[in-house]
């Protein structure tokens, strides 16, 4: 096994949201639970698999596929953006090119295209069907606990990866006072098949800062939200630059551009210097 730490979505090398990459690791998925909660960090474990023969019969070509397997702490999830930058900065070292690569995630057997401009590492998109909700104006204030907060625009559900509930705030200072009723938030995103609500607001020149809402806890909050960063994009209809994790005290950037009827979404992504 051989396991590296890499932060992603920093405002600089060496900082940012962390993931460990991990090669020829165990494929039990108990064994892999256990090591995420055992290191407290998001796992990306990279499997390759021989790629089938094209003849019948034949032996399995030498080349193999990627896939890659994301375990959190408490779940095993079907994506995550910033592990997936981490494994992609990995796969670049290895291939010693900037060519663009196909990776599939374990979960939804979902291909996904990574490629590298420059210092930041880029995962491609695509939109993806979101509930087709009626939001009447009193749910978001009510997940938001803030009864008479004034949404700058209409609420939307959208999706890149997972159906996130955008709601624009006015401000940046209104966006960090927000203590929403994160039980509520949980109940609520299971029943109609959203995966947390990401509240945002615009700060000038294409930014944006957000959180994310979507686990228990408040001190899970996140750091790096990649997918609402997609979705946002896909609302706006251009490319940003995200702001995220000054709640949580990890401050993180994350850049998107429009690619057609997808998404590129990326960033930096560095090894640690605190070493796996």
């Amino acid at each position: 096994m051989r396991v590296h730490e890499f932060v992603c979505f920093g405002e600089k090398p060496g900082e940012g949201n962390p993931a460990l990459v991990v090669e020829e690791g165990n494929g039990n998925p108990g064994w892999r639970r256990a090591l995420a909660r055992e290191r407290g960090l998001t796992c990306v474990f990279v499997d390759a698999v021989p790629a089938q023969p094209s003849v019948p019969g034949a032996e399995p070509d030498a080349d193999a596929d990627v896939v890659l397997d994301y375990v959190y702490p408490h779940m095993r999830s079907p994506l995550c953006v910033h592990a997936t930058l981490a494994a992609a900065q990995l796969l670049f070292e290895r291939h010693g090119s900037s060519a663009p690569l196909t990776v599939t995630t374990a979960m939804h057997g979902q291909p996904l295209v990574l490629s590298r401009a420059g210092e930041n590492v880029y995962v491609r998109l695509g939109r993806q069907e979101a509930p087709a909700l009626e939001l009447d104006t009193a749910l978001p204030l009510r997940l938001l606990a803030a009864p008479d907060l004034v949404l700058a625009s209409a609420p939307r559900v959208l999706s890149v990866g997972s159906p996130k509930l955008l709601l624009e705030v006015e401000d940046v200072e209104t966006l960090h006072a927000l203590q929403p009723d994160l039980a509520l938030i949980h109940v609520w995103g299971r029943n109609a098949g959203v995966n947390g609500c990401y509240a945002w607001c615009r700060t000038g020149d294409g930014a944006v800062e957000g959180r994310n809402f979507n686990h228990l806890e408040p001190t899970l909050e996140d750091s790096a939200t990649g997918v609402a960063a997609g979705a946002l994009t896909l609302l706006l209809g251009q490319g940003l630059s995200v702001r995220q994790g000054r709640a949580t005290g990890q401050a993180c950037l994350i850049r998107t551009e429009p690619d057609g009827d997808a998404v590129l979404v990326g960033g930096l992504a560095s090894r640690s210097t605190a070493g796996a």
